[in-house]
């Protein structure tokens, strides 16, 4: 069972704001912002690579992610150089802060996370692709900083150190590829996006989060579900995906609250015939047809338990992949269990506006429901009543 301080540690990436030293827009740049926007420009960077392992890359992330998170916000130049000279020792001390939590993620999750930060070799081209992703995702930051910084002291220093770190990641086949197409770098633009859309826009909270950045707790979520129900290696590949792409057609339409798409009968339907025609229009245009194929297998029908039989979509029971098509052919998807991460990670937010004393009748009265609604829910296995009775005001 995921542990509450487990979850607690990565929702502290909500906090903890970049570039804090320099002028910003007032929405801020968060790690868990950043972390997610990174993992989307590695799914770029790793469809235009054709020898990459799925689950590792997925997996170094979240294990960058918690590294990250338990060294806090170090200025990059000086996290740099601590790692250079004190590296090893500092994955260590990383490591042991984090094994009580990783130890109760089963199938050899700790054990992966120690060899990562342990074996040069291990995972090599992975880590080779998130540290082209980080740059990416830090390069898009800059842009919109560097105008409101021009003045700044030191900031032209950060624009030569960053492009001279793009320019050395040019002799990946796959990073030079991107950046030589408007496409492919208008897609990761597109996607960026949605880290200005504000979740529970009516309602104070805080820390306040961003939909990109809601995406990646459900897609890290689903991956730790996928690792206690002993998913197959594609399935918890795609359940990681079906989380961090779930929100994707709102950057094309902004979050449409559910107390508006059910107020009307067939309005739901609607709602998703527009977000269908919006994703054709916009977003599919700016990627290969193979790539929008798989995004539309995660965001059509995102929270329905699906496999791929005879090349056709096929939904299935509750429990029914467990039980007949936990195999890599099946590509399964876990769309129930995605969908309860989604609505655990609203309630985590509620909770935790609440624990810092920020709460409002909508944030209380949003808690209660979901709490309601997954109190006796066990889905795909998994014991969710205990998930959210964590989380309960």
């Amino acid at each position: 069972m995921i542990r509450k301080s487990l979850i607690e540690t990565i929702f502290e990436a909500a906090s903890i704001e970049r570039w804090n030293d320099h002028i910003r827009p007032s929405r801020g740049f968060t790690e868990l912002d950043k972390q997610s926007h990174k993992l989307l420009c590695a799914y770029t960077l790793g469809k235009l690579n054709p020898d990459i392992d799925w689950l590792l890359l997925i997996e170094g992330g979240i294990f960058e992610f918690l590294h990250r998170l338990v060294l806090t916000d170090i200025k990059p130049p000086i996290f740099h150089r601590l790692m250079k000279e004190k590296g090893e020792e500092l994955n260590r001390w990383v490591i042991e802060e984090l094994r009580n939590d990783l130890a109760s993620i089963p199938n050899g999750f700790l054990e992966r996370f120690e060899r990562y930060f342990t074996e040069k070799e291990y995972a090599k081209n992975e880590k080779q692709i998130l540290e082209a992703a980080h740059y990416l995702a830090t390069k898009w930051e800059f842009d919109i900083i560097y105008d409101m910084c021009k003045t700044y002291y030191g900031i032209e220093h950060t624009r030569r150190e960053l492009d001279e770190k793009l320019g050395t990641l040019e002799k990946q086949p796959c990073f030079s590829m991107l950046m030589k197409d408007n496409n492919y770098r208008g897609f990761i633009n597109l996607l960026g996006e949605l880290r200005f859309q504000q979740r529970w826009s009516r309602s104070p909270r805080i820390p306040a989060t961003s939909v990109i950045g809601h995406m990646l707790i459900v897609a890290v979520l689903s991956y730790f579900c996928s690792l206690e129900m002993g998913a197959c290696r594609q399935r918890t590949v795609n359940n990681f995906l079906g989380g961090l792409f779930h929100d994707i057609p709102e950057v094309l339409t902004r979050d449409i609250v559910s107390p508006v798409k059910n107020s009307v009968e067939g309005l739901d339907a609607l709602i998703k015939s527009i977000e269908q025609e919006q994703m054709e229009q916009v977003l599919y245009p700016l990627i290969p047809e193979e790539w929008t194929k798989e995004i539309a297998y995660y965001t059509d029908d995102e929270f329905a338990d699906k496999i791929i039989l005879d090349g056709k979509v096929v939904q299935v029971k509750d429990g029914e992949i467990n039980r007949q098509y936990n195999q890599d052919c099946y590509q399964p998807v876990d769309g129930r269990v995605i969908r309860a991460c989604d609505h655990l990670a609203a309630c985590i937010e509620t909770y935790m506006s609440h624990t810092c004393g920020v709460t409002t009748h909508t944030l209380q009265e949003g808690n209660r429901a979901l709490y309601l609604q997954y109190r006796n829910a066990k889905i795909g296995g998994i014991d969710f009543s205990s998930l959210f009775e964590y989380f309960r005001i």
